[in-house]
């Protein structure tokens, strides 16, 4: 359960010296989740963080709004469009082709068509956090982003500077007695991609079978819940969680957020905390 304030986990290691100098330059090292360069500070560099249409946010089920409106989404993915899978140093990402619509989303509250370009996974230190978005007050072990971009846009970049340029599916992960088995590709790849900047071919996969038995979803406007957090994401977040058991939890938690010749640092809690809501809507859909 999530009470008023929320605690992260601290790190197991403060950025090394190295690491410090590097994020003088101004690259990519510049952001993180350790107290230092965490999303209290992310503002700093990336101002849209502090905007009023930030993710995630706390979905409280009594105050969504039941629209009639909202129709069922649905999803065409070639599994032929996977391509890799990578240890980013912030997350675990599946990278997909998005060159034409091979592996596309529509419908829902979506106003056309959004092609998939990679997926993320978030997890905590512990199995009662992790995930981002917060159901009814309950943080769930992780979330797992599905992220696509409207493909009536030139391409990514462009699409992300517009309002309704993004679509992120969020599945939320809750450990269990019964492991959804789907999950069990992703695991099995972990062990060659345990530091940061490893990455393995990762061919012919549908990510359509990570998805719960029931497409039931809340859906807002919101960000990116990574920098530079643009606001450009309609979310859809699927109210049933999938479960996976405490074994592969810890399968991700051994992952390294530093590259192979730095110390093994765990990639673990890289999770945003909640955003304030502000005067925006959370809808549902009325089953």
């Amino acid at each position: 359960m999530v009470g008023a304030s929320e605690v992260r986990g601290q790190r197991c290691c403060s950025p090394p010296e190295k690491m410090m100098r590097k994020q003088s330059t101004g690259d990519a090292l510049t952001w993180g989740y350790s107290k230092e360069n965490g999303p209290d500070h992310w503002h700093e560099t990336y101002p849209i963080a502090k905007g009023n249409n930030q993710s995630p946010v706390a979905i409280l089920s009594k105050d969504v709004f039941k629209d009639p409106a909202l129709l069922p989404w649905f999803t065409g993915y070639d599994p032929g469009a996977a391509k890799n899978i990578r240890n980013t140093g912030k997350t675990l990402r599946i990278g997909f082709d998005d060159t034409f619509d091979r592996s596309v989303i529509r419908g829902g509250p979506l106003p056309g068509i959004y092609r998939l370009r990679h997926l993320n996974i978030h997890w905590g230190s512990t199995s009662d956090k992790g995930s981002e978005h917060v159901v009814d007050a309950k943080r769930h072990a992780g979330e797992i982003h599905l992220v696509h971009w409207n493909s009536s846009y030139s391409n990514y970049a462009d699409a992300l500077r517009k309002t309704d340029g993004a679509a992120i599916v969020a599945i939320l992960m809750q450990v269990g007695k019964n492991p959804k088995p789907e999950m069990k590709r992703i695991i099995e790849e972990i062990d060659g991609i345990k530091t940061k900047g490893k990455e393995a071919p990762f061919p012919n996969f549908d990510p359509s079978i990570l998805f719960p038995q029931n497409r039931s979803y809340f859906t807002y406007q919101g960000s990116f819940t990574m920098p530079p957090c643009e606001e450009c994401v309609t979310w859809i977040v699927m109210k049933e969680p999938i479960s996976v058991d405490e074994q592969q939890m810890l399968k991700l938690r051994s992952l390294s957020s530093n590259s192979a010749e730095d110390i093994h640092c765990p990639l673990v809690d890289n999770w945003r905390p909640l955003q304030p809501l502000n005067n925006r809507m959370i809808r549902s859909t009325c089953q």
